[in-house]
């Protein structure tokens, strides 16, 4: 069964540029369900529909959530369908099976002032100038473009030279997408590139946030973890404050201040306007106020 799950990774890869995350999230998923099959003594050749419903109930029962569940059926899915398409089998047995729902949560998001306190915070974090000049370049270009963590501490040091106005981002399935720079995401770039080029180590790294780490750029964990102590250190709950909620921040700010929802597809680089338009939550207050003070029917105090 690992090599049913390898083969299909390497041409998850090859054909449909799938991330890594995407390919480590695939993977995660189905050797659980291998290791499922491998206790019932059972192999991916021989599994019916009822087996794989037997498993989405045990995941149910292990109080897995429901989109934990419909990634896991979508991971199994595509390899049946890859199996098939390969001559592994002759029928799939996950083809009419229908996931759990995903429950259209809210994002979690926070308020222009709390976005300032982080800014602030970030300013004066560090022991050294360096190290408070990378972190306020850090938060300052994630809070001015939206990126996703991976996308960021990724960042080529080439894309921003010539304090360009604009960068390019290579982001999920290695699609391509413009941003634009805020005036203080270019000077707090600018600030720590001229840092940045000083070290003799750090200057000969292709990466704009260089580190020791495999990668050979900030991880994922390390900036998770900054973000958490530049919360605690502007007074916020660190529970609500992530990469991520600054990625929302991003979008519900623009969109509040009349943003076109196309356009924070754009630059959020979602594939789907669908994925968008969970951030249409910002939008019942002000449409509330609009209504109740504009419309030609409405009561004057």
């Amino acid at each position: 069964m690992q090599r049913w799950i390898s083969t299909f990774l390497e041409a998850q890869a090859a054909s449909k540029d799938a991330a890594r995350n995407t390919r480590l999230a695939y993977g995660r998923d189905l050797k659980d369900f291998a290791d499922w099959l491998a206790r019932r003594g059972q192999h991916f050749a021989q599994v019916t529909q009822a087996d794989v419903e037997a498993y989405l109930v045990f995941c149910d029962a292990q109080g897995l959530a429901s989109a934990t569940r419909a990634r896991r059926l979508s991971a199994i899915r595509q390899l049946f369908q890859f199996a098939q398409d390969e001559g592994w089998r002759d029928t799939d047995p996950a083809l009419r099976l229908k996931g759990p729902g995903r429950s259209a949560r809210l994002p979690k998001t926070l308020s222009e002032a709390d976005v300032t306190a982080l800014l602030d915070a970030a300013r004066d974090h560090g022991r050294k100038p360096e190290d408070r000049a990378r972190n306020t370049c850090l938060m300052e270009v994630l809070y001015a473009t939206g990126m996703r963590v991976s996308e960021l501490v990724s960042l080529p040091v080439a894309t921003v030279r010539g304090n360009p106005a604009m960068i390019l981002i290579r982001g999920k399935g290695d699609k391509e997408r413009l941003v634009p720079l805020s005036t203080p995401a270019r000077a707090a770039l600018a600030a720590w590139l001229s840092l940045r080029d000083e070290a003799d180590e750090q200057a000969k790294s292709r990466f704009l946030f260089p580190s020791r780490s495999a990668e050979g750029h900030l991880t994922r964990l390390r900036f998770y973890a900054l973000v958490k102590e530049l919360a605690l250190a502007a007074g916020l709950d660190s529970a609500r404050v992530t990469p991520h909620t600054l990625r929302h921040a991003f979008a519900t700010h623009l969109l509040a201040r009349g943003a076109d929802l196309r356009a924070i597809q754009t630059l959020l680089g979602h594939a789907d306007l669908a994925t968008t338009e969970i951030y249409t939550h910002v939008l019942e207050d002000r449409l509330r106020d609009l209504v109740l003070t504009r419309h030609p029917l409405a009561q004057q105090d």
